[in-house]
């Protein structure tokens, strides 16, 4: 019973941070919204006994995703008034696509299981059982090939994003770090001898 109260207390909060995601004008807002999702997920996936996963979420998403997610949104400096503004005719297929999220959900939910929605817990696992060695197991055997162009497509992401952040722009004064680095001391410090003089 007390699992279920907090599964439904942190599912509402999960529903709500994923609005906020939606809905706040603020870029960075809406990654730091998305990592409340992230923990929020982790902790229901906890509860269903998948702590691989759960730590997983925490450690791949919120540790790396999401930095990488604030440093491409920072670096970029998107003027998001003209960027909303070219995203306002987009509203009916916004529309049309969550509609059909959530018919499919109630799809899921209510017309898979003919007697109405109901709750259900989840089933007791054995006490020797292993998520982790379960998930390896599908993922080294039966998901393998998903799994390698899953990498492929976060490399490619990762090198599209730092390519980004390196266009030039109007004003900026980049860094030539090998210029730097071959500076002599001698081209830049000139080293004048004088006679001294007395004072009066």
């Amino acid at each position: 019973m007390f699992a279920t109260v907090l599964f439904f207390v942190f599912a509402a909060v999960l529903v709500c941070a994923a609005l906020g995601v939606i809905l706040a004008r603020n870029p960075v807002h809406c990654a730091l919204l998305l990592v409340l999702c992230f923990f929020n997920s982790a902790v229901i996936w906890l509860l269903l006994d998948a702590e691989f996963l759960g730590i997983v979420l925490v450690l791949v998403y919120v540790g790396a995703v999401m930095v990488l997610f604030l440093f491409v949104v920072m670096m970029l400096d998107i003027d998001t008034e003209r960027f909303r503004k070219e995203l306002q005719g987009y509203w009916p297929l916004t529309i049309a696509v969550a509609g059909f999220v959530v018919f499919a959900i109630i799809n899921v939910i209510v017309v898979k299981h003919l007697g109405g929605a109901g709750i259900r817990s989840a089933p007791e696992l054995p006490v020797i059982y292993s998520n982790t060695r379960t998930l390896g197991t599908a993922l080294f055997t039966r998901y393998s090939y998903p799994a390698q162009l899953a990498a492929v497509i976060l490399l490619v992401a990762s090198v599209a994003a730092i390519i980004l952040t390196l266009r030039r722009r109007a004003g900026a004064k980049p860094q030539d770090i090998a210029q730097q680095v071959a500076v002599r001391a001698k081209d830049r410090v000139r080293i004048v001898k004088m006679a001294s003089e007395k004072g009066p």
